[in-house]
Formats: structure tokens, sequence, C-alpha cells
């Protein structure tokens, strides 16, 4: 391999560095935006400033190169040049790959992990490679790879897992108990002591963590810090109770407010002045060993890597230029807010819809943390759990659903535990020099607190405690995909050289161009997509103008779904029958989450409004009557063509298609008239509804005569007269829910 091969190569690992920081801040964006973000405390804008501004002196006071991609998991000296070139390729290669990956799910994931299973693996694979040609034992493999530290890093993932779940649960529930959800009701002495302890701690993580490789302290201070923390977290403590009594009671600010604003920028700081070489570290030490190298004038075959165990200063420029990289992605990346969403949703305080179905797992965890939680409440005197109830006690407050989205997800307290606890546990490993990653502590501090916050009630918890499996499984499919891929990509490279890495690359680039591609159709779609909108009126007036949109959307896309199972069992065409599939199961689930709404709709009722909630159950009943009809026609057919049974006969191809014509015509009128909220016109398709009934008796009594006749095939004569049948409930339905609105409509005009 020649030097123009390196150099294509240190140019691509510069192309792909700019990548990784993009993947990698959609990432890891989760770490510091998910408080401020779940808790609204603050406004959109001024977040993404406060944390844009942490992120640039985070990338300014970095310490560049990343250890671990030095001589952290494998023995430099124990690799040439060009082997060492493979390794860094391979790496960065699956980085952005796995990253995006991630990222399009909307699932965090650890680049910290990320990064050093894909060396792990690279590195293993150039390693047994070398073994293999040298006639060497895999018993040697442990003089090429660090083992002692890929254990400790394994370990450490593992304990800051459930570290971080318990002692996030702990300090929220103590927390709760002692300020309630009615905090900003205390004496503000309490707030200026929890802000004393909140800040004392963030700040300490900002020295320890953040800071700890920047030149803005003297050596003599950060000494003191290092011999004496008691001292100086005693200090801090006493000095910011005191700052947080005086901004109280002179400012009137909110405490809470200020501590999520301070923990938002120093959590930012921390991952660009940390987590930053997870994704430039690999691309700079693949510059210093270039640099080296050809400065040599030794052949890359023979060039051995004992260089890259010397410490190496990054230039301020490249440290600033990613800085700016990272805050653009920031404010750009939709991904960034996708992956936010799904920590948030998982952590919030009110029922709503849940991203997660429950699995076993989960229903067994559930159930016996339910059991236990009974167990230690019957040991605890009577007295204490109520005066504890109370504690944890939340004013019910209807929120109309104009006004949903401006819901916090959790209030401000548990807002600032999280910032708070994440920062204490983050700072203490690093000072013990434990391996941790930020997105593991961050995110199960979160999970831990809304569990202690009882926002995982039994209405929910199946389905939370479901996400979280399924984040944390996710982790360790990361650590396991890593080291798999990056394994087998390296030894690709080994083999193919040049060409390898040329089509590695554009097969990359053309992956996350597709699922960048995807990701924006998906978001478009998201945006444009038309769902049942929640009732909130108090009168039955009130509930047929607020209804009569959701009728006219339910009406138009049963007739969609209707249409496309004919179509679909017509031409055989799986495709088609699986759309109709799709859509059936997303209508249900809307008028599944209408029903659910019911208990708030009532309790927003005032007393003489009882028939207000009889009319909104009784249309609901209807719609989940239609979902159910059409849910069994697009069954039947999909599993009809599936199952490779015979096409229906021509005969009955073209009585479905009339009857598809009859639905089609009769729920275009209906969608018309809500639409237009012309109810006058109802009273006519009543009137006409037996002819409809009386059509549908016809093609039935003819395929009792075909059947008799020449009929051969059981499945689809019985085919045909499910569907037939179930047209007919269909039609059942929709006219008794025509019936209801023009019973109530006449009255209102």
């Amino acid at each position: 391999m020649g030097e123009s091969l390196y150099l294509f190569m240190i140019v691509a690992l510069a192309v792909l560095a700019i990548t990784d920081l993009v993947v990698g801040v959609s990432n890891d964006a989760v770490n510091f935006l998910n408080s401020a973000i779940g808790s609204k405390a603050i406004s959109f804008k001024t977040i993404m400033i406060v944390a844009s501004v942490g992120i640039a002196f985070g990338a300014m006071s970095s310490s560049g190169m990343m250890e671990v991609a030095r001589k952290g998991i494998f023995n430099p000296e124990q690799f040439v040049f060009s082997e060492i070139m493979i390794v860094f390729m391979a790496v960065m290669i699956t980085d952005i790959l796995l990253l995006d990956f991630f990222n399009t799910l909307g699932m965090p994931t650890s680049t910290t992990v990320s990064i050093v299973f894909e060396l792990l693996g690279a590195a293993v694979a150039i390693s047994i490679v070398k073994i293999f040609s040298n006639d060497d034992s895999l018993g040697d493999l442990g003089s090429y790879i660090n083992t002692d530290k890929a254990t400790e890093i394994i370990l450490g993932i593992l304990l800051s897992v459930v570290i971080a779940f318990t002692i996030g649960a702990l300090v929220q529930f103590v927390s709760r108990l002692l300020i309630s959800f009615k905090f900003d009701q205390k004496p503000k002495w309490v707030s200026a002591i929890f802000g004393g302890f909140a800040v004392t701690s963030i700040i300490y993580f900002i020295i320890v963590k953040g800071l700890k490789s920047a030149a803005i302290f003297t050596p003599e201070t950060l000494a003191f810090i290092g011999e004496n923390p008691e001292i100086f977290l005693l200090m801090n403590f006493v000095f910011w109770t005191l700052f947080s009594l005086l901004v109280t009671t002179i400012f009137k600010w909110n405490v809470y407010v200020v501590v999520i604003v301070l923990g938002t920028f120093a959590l930012a700081m921390a991952f660009a002045g940390n987590d930053l070489v997870n994704f430039i570290g690999v691309p700079l030490a693949a510059l210093a060993s270039y640099t080296a190298w050809s400065e040599s004038g030794i052949p890359a075959t023979e060039y051995t890597m004992e260089g890259l165990a010397s410490a190496v200063q990054t230039p301020t420029y490249l440290l600033l230029f990613s800085g700016i990289v990272m805050v653009i992605t920031l404010w750009f990346s939709s991904k960034a807010r996708n992956v936010v969403k799904t920590s948030v949703d998982l952590s919030r305080q009110d029922e709503g819809d849940e991203r997660f179905q429950p699995n076993f797992l989960s229903r067994q965890i559930v159930k016996y943390t339910i059991k236990a939680s009974e167990n230690v409440m019957g040991v605890i005197p009577a007295g204490w759990v109520k005066k504890m109830d109370k504690q944890f006690e939340k004013p019910y407050v209807y929120i109309p659903k104009s006004r949903i989205q401006d819901l916090p997800a959790f209030d401000y307290v548990r807002a600032a535990v999280n910032l708070m606890v994440a920062s204490v546990l983050i700072s203490l490993a690093t000072s013990m020099k434990l391996p941790l990653s930020t997105t593991y502590v961050t995110f199960m501090v979160a999970m831990g607190s809304s569990l202690a916050d009882r926002a995982w009630g039994p209405e929910s918890a199946v389905y939370r405690v479901a996400g979280v499996l399924n984040v944390i499984g996710g982790w360790f499919f990361t650590a396991i995909s890593a080291f798999t891929a990056a394994a087998i990509i390296a030894y690709v490279i080994h083999l193919g050289g040049v060409w390898a890495i040329g089509i590695l690359l554009i097969l990359a680039f053309l992956l996350i161009g597709k699922n960048y591609l995807t990701h924006s159709k998906k978001m478009k779609e998201t945006k444009l997509e038309e769902k049942l909108e929640k009732a909130e009126s108090n009168s039955i007036i009130g509930v047929i103008e607020e209804s009569s949109s959701n009728i006219a959307l339910a009406i138009n896309r049963a007739n969609k779904i209707y249409t496309q199972s004919i179509d679909g069992l017509a031409k055989h065409d799986i495709d088609t029958l699986k759309k109709s599939k799709k859509g059936i199961a997303k209508l249900d689930k809307e008028v599944e989450g209408l029903r659910d709404n019911i208990f708030y709709f009532i309790k927003n009722l005032d007393e003489s409004s009882v028939g207000t909630s009889n009319f909104y159950i009784t249309i609901l009943s209807y719609l989940q009557d239609m979902t159910q009809s059409l849910e069994y026609i697009a069954k039947a057919g999909y599993k009809h063509v599936h199952n490779n049974h015979k096409k229906l006969r021509f005969n009955q191809i073209k009585d479905l298609k009339e009857t598809d014509g009859y639905i089609d015509d009769l729920f275009g009128e209906i969608k018309d008239i809500f639409e237009k909220k012309d109810f006058l016109k109802l009273t006519e398709l009543i009137v006409n509804k037996q002819e409809l009934f009386q059509k549908l008796d016809l093609k039935i009594q003819k395929q009792v005569e075909r059947t008799r006749a020449d009929e051969s095939s059981p499945k689809n004569t019985a085919l045909y007269f499910s569907l037939l049948l179930e047209t007919k409930d269909l039609l059942v339905a929709t006219m008794n829910l025509l019936e209801t609105y023009d019973e109530h409509a006449n009255v209102k005009v």
C-alpha cells in the first residue's frame, strides 16, 4: 500500500469524523435535553441556546485525544501502521452506521460503548490474522488485547445501570416525600436548601468532569479541590444555599428553574468535553499515526506504533470546528428530538399514548413489584403510609386538548433531581476512574426517578417497563453488534484493500442517505397525519360540533380500508392487504384512545351533563363496532391470500366490487354531511338503509345458488359469506351511528 492510499484513508476518516459527530450528537442529545424539555421549565429555544453554549465550552475544554483509541483496548506496540489504519477505518465505518441505525429507531444508546467494542472487535480481528500468519496460538491474543480494561468496562456498564436506577429512585422518593407535588407552596428555606445541594453537585460535576483538562483554574486551585473535596463541597453548599435564599426572596426567581438551566449547561458541556473524543478520537489518533509514519521513512508494514502510547495535544481549531458541527446538529437534527422523545415518553408523569407494547418480562416484573410493594407497605404503620401517600398526591387538573402539547412530562423537582443525581454519579465515577457511560447514567436516573415519583402507575407500568427493557436490550445489542460488525469490516478491508474501503464507504453513505430520506418522509407523514381528536365539550351540541370532523375522518379512512381489502383480495395482492391491515390497526388504536379518554371526559362534566356522556359513549361504541367489522374483513382477506388459497371466482369478485361501490357512495355522502355539518341530510340516508341491506341479501342468495350448483372451493365460499356478513354488520353499526346523530342533531337544528 502506497502513501497515497493512506492519505486517502486519512481524508475518508476526516469525512467519517464529521458524519460521526452528526449522528453522535443526534444520539447523545438526550443526555442533556431530557430534563429541561420534559419539565418545560424554560422555552425550547432557551434550552437549545443553553445547551449550545455548554457544547461550545465543552468542545474547547476537551482533552481532544481519546485514551482508549490509542492504548486503552489494544496494545499499540504489537501492531504496525498498516494494521492500525485498518482498525481505525473499520471502527469509524461501523460507528456511523450503528449510531445512525439507533437514531432512526429513536432509541438512545451509548457512544462510549459503541466505540469501545468497535475498537475491541476490529483489533481482535486483525490480531487473529496476525496470529495465524505467524503460526502462533490463539492463547497469544492476550498480548495484543488489553483484556483487563475490556472486562473493567463491561462490569462498569452493568453496575452503572443498576446503581443509577437505584440512586435516582431513592433520591427522588426522599425529595418528593419532603417537598411533595406542592413544592411552590413550601417555605423559601426548603427550596434554598434543595438549591444548595443541587447546585453544589452540578458545580462539582463541571469542575471534576467537564473542565478537568481545561486551563481555566490554576494548578493550585485544582490541587486544593482534589485534596480537600469535603471542604470544597461544604463551602459550595453554604454559598449556594444562601444564594438560593437570596434570589427567591429578592428577585423572586424559581430555584428549581435555576438548577435546571445550570444542569442542562453542565451536562451539555460535559458531553462535548468528554464524549467528543468518542467521535473524533479515532480519526485524530489515525492522523497522529500517519504523521509519525510519514516522517519515519519506514514501510507501513514494518513501522510499529509505540508512539500511540504517548500523549498528543489536539489543535484548538479542530476542537472549535467540532464544537460548531455539534451545535449545528443540535439545532437541526430531527433525529435528536426523536431520541429525546423516547426518554421523555418513558418518564412522563401523566397517562397517554404508549410507544412500547408490554411483553412477558415486563408483565412479570410489574406483577412481582406490586406484590413486593404491598408486602413492604404492610409492615409500615398505616398512619405513616397515609402521610406518605398525601405527599405523593398530584392534584387533578383537566387540560383541554388545545393545551395538551404544553403539558410538562414531569415537574421542576423531578427535572432538578435528574440533573443533580446524574451529575453526582458521573463525577464520583470519574474521580474513582471507573468506566461509565453518560447515556446509561442519565437515562437510568430518569427511569428510577419516574418510578419513585409514581409515574409508572397500574395504567402504564407494563408499557414503561417494556420500554426500558427495550432500551437496555438495545445497549447490549450495541456492544455485540459493534464488536461483530467492526471485526467483519476490518477483515474485509484486510482482504480487499483499497477496493474494499471504497465499496464500504459508498455503502455506508448510501445507507445513511436512505435512512435520512426514510426518516424525513416519516416525519412529514406524521406532521400531515390527521388523527381522531378527544372531545371536551360539556354539552351534546358541543360534542356534535367537535366530533363531526372525527366522524368524517373515520368514515373516510374506513372507506379506504374497505376498498383496499376488496382490491387486494380481487388481485390476490398481499401488499395491498398488508396496507389495509395496518390502516385498520391504526384506526382501531385511535378509537381505543378515545375510549380511554372517557374517564377524563366524564370527570370534566358538570352534574347536568349526564346525557352528554351517554351520547359520547354511544357514538364511541358504534365506532368500535365499525372498526371490528373492518378488522375482520382486512384480516380474513390477508389470511386467505397469505395462505395461498384459490383466487375468488370472477362472479364473486364482481359482486364484491359492486358492494364496494355501494359502500364508497354511502361513505362518501356521510363524509360530506359531517364535514359540512349538514345533518338534515342524514334522514334520507337512514330511510334508504333497507335498500342497501336488500342488495347484500341478494348477493348472499346468489352465492347460495352458486354453491349448490357449481361451487367447488369451501375456502372461497366461507370467505365470501364472511365478507358479506361482516359488511352487513359494518352497515348496521354505521346506520346506528347516523341515527344517533340524527336524533340529537335535529334538536340542535
